[in-house]
């Protein structure tokens, strides 16, 4: 996530805990490294020499609370700065009343409308029943888009791909879903210079009447997020922002502190392709991720969902303590596979920055070699890895339909993990990284 952003940032942090002592040109060189960071991910100059202002006098002039070292603090403050950066705290979608309105904004090419079916899944999850009416006539294949998402999670659409008038359209979405508890409006991608689409959406915004307007800014676009917002929030009032693709972009930064700015806060952010590769926007556990601190408590919601909660206390404890088997593994496969990317999995867990690649980096296509050569496993073998030789790797191998390598492979894959895990249980976490991060869990 965030490109590099989050690499950097926390190789600065592994950087201050291994110092003996924290003195002026300490904090300072940590402040030039982070400025350097920040500035790479596309983050407004003058937010980042705002914000390293803000470090360097609480760093040097405040003093640390009781059984908190030095270097313990300005972890702290780095982390307390950032957070409050993109806004300190997580807001939900509060819906409170029937029929509640989501009037959706953003240009083409944002990922508005998938977002769209992210965000009715989301909902559904919740216990909501979302309805949505397609009112973009400009770009030709938005029904027809909306109807494959909506389709797909029973989620009832309204649109006529041959209705031209995109008001027209609002007044008989409204009508149609008057009796739904949630309705979302689709409209069509805007460029902030285009005036009469701009006036279009003012005028479906009063026909609509929103009980909340979310704007979709595409992450990859750094510091002209800003300047998207403000022209959108002149036309409607904008009331909450979603950032998406941001699974690697290295202008993540700037989107996310750009928006931070105009005021509306960031709800929800966009973490893949996946339907399920969407989160509601916490920017303390967020900034937790970028600093290497890990995300458990995301990680135990995501597994929540997929599981049924002995599960998922038995597998995180597993994760956690190295201690796991095979059958374990396989299990684990299952979760990870309905929970996102194993990539995106290991950065939740604290400490799993320091994991070798091939522990983190297992593909998808991988696992699900894994897993057929699992199934050719007896179960004794999955409980017992330990007692596969040479003679029991030829019988899995011949039995999956794969070479002695790919069982061999495997076994590699599985020792490495077993190996990497162990350590990152919270109560093994040290310095200022484990007291940060459960202060943060707490």
């Amino acid at each position: 996530m965030l490109g590099n952003l989050g690499k950097n940032l926390t190789k600065t942090m592994k950087k201050l805990a291994g110092m003996s002592i924290v003195d002026e040109e300490v904090v300072k060189e940590v402040i030039k490294e982070i400025q350097r960071a920040l500035i790479q991910s596309d983050v407004n100059i003058k937010l980042v020499f705002k914000l390293s202002k803000a470090i360097e006098d609480r760093a040097l002039n405040e003093e640390p609370p009781k059984g908190i070292t030095p270097k313990e603090h300005v972890v702290t403050i780095v982390y307390e700065e950032l957070v409050h950066l993109l806004g300190e705290k997580a807001q939900d979608v509060e819906i409170d009343k029937k029929p509640y309105k989501i009037l959706f904004l953003g240009l083409q090419g944002s990922g508005k409308t998938t977002t769209i079916g992210k965000l009715s899944r989301y909902l559904q999850k919740k216990g909501f029943n979302p309805a949505v009416v397609c009112t973009d006539t400009w770009r030709p294949a938005a029904f027809e888009q909306l109807k494959q998402l909506t389709e797909e999670m029973n989620v009832p659409l309204y649109g006529d791909p041959d209705n031209k008038d995109a008001l027209d359209l609002a007044r008989k979405g409204l009508q149609e879903f008057k009796k739904q508890s949630l309705i979302i409006f689709d409209t069509a991608g805007r460029h902030k210079e285009e005036k009469d689409l701009l006036d279009e959406m003012e005028q479906i915004s009063a026909v609509v009447e929103p009980d909340e307007a979310i704007l979709v800014i595409d992450g990859t676009i750094g510091q002209q997020a800003r300047e998207q917002a403000l022209a959108f929030s002149k036309a409607a009032k904008v009331g909450s922002i979603i950032v998406t693709k941001l699974d690697g972009s290295a202008k993540g930064g700037g989107a996310l502190s750009a928006v931070a700015e105009i005021g509306a806060p960031i709800k929800f952010i966009g973490t893949g392709e996946r339907i399920d590769d969407f989160e509601a926007f916490d920017p303390e556990r967020f900034i937790s991720r970028l600093l290497g601190m890990g995300d458990i408590k995301t990680l135990m919601e995501k597994a929540e969902e997929v599981a049924d909660e002995d599960m998922v206390a038995e597998t995180m404890d597993a994760m956690l303590s190295g201690k796991f088997t095979l059958k374990d593994m396989q299990t684990q496969f299952e979760m990870m596979g309905k929970m996102g990317p194993m990539q995106q999995i290991m950065n939740m867990i604290p400490g799993a920055g320091k994991m070798p690649k091939n522990a983190s980096q297992v593909t998808e296509e991988k696992i699900d070699k894994y897993k057929i050569l699992m199934s050719s496993m007896t179960q004794y073998e999955m409980e017992h890895p330990e007692v596969i030789k040479q003679s029991r790797v030829k019988r899995i191998a011949r039995g999956a339909g794969m070479r002695n390598e790919d069982v061999k492979e495997l076994l590699k894959y599985y020792n490495v993990t077993k190996k990497a895990m162990k350590g990152l249980g919270r109560r093994k976490m040290g310095g200022p990284m484990g007291n940060l991060m459960r202060q943060f869990m707490r």
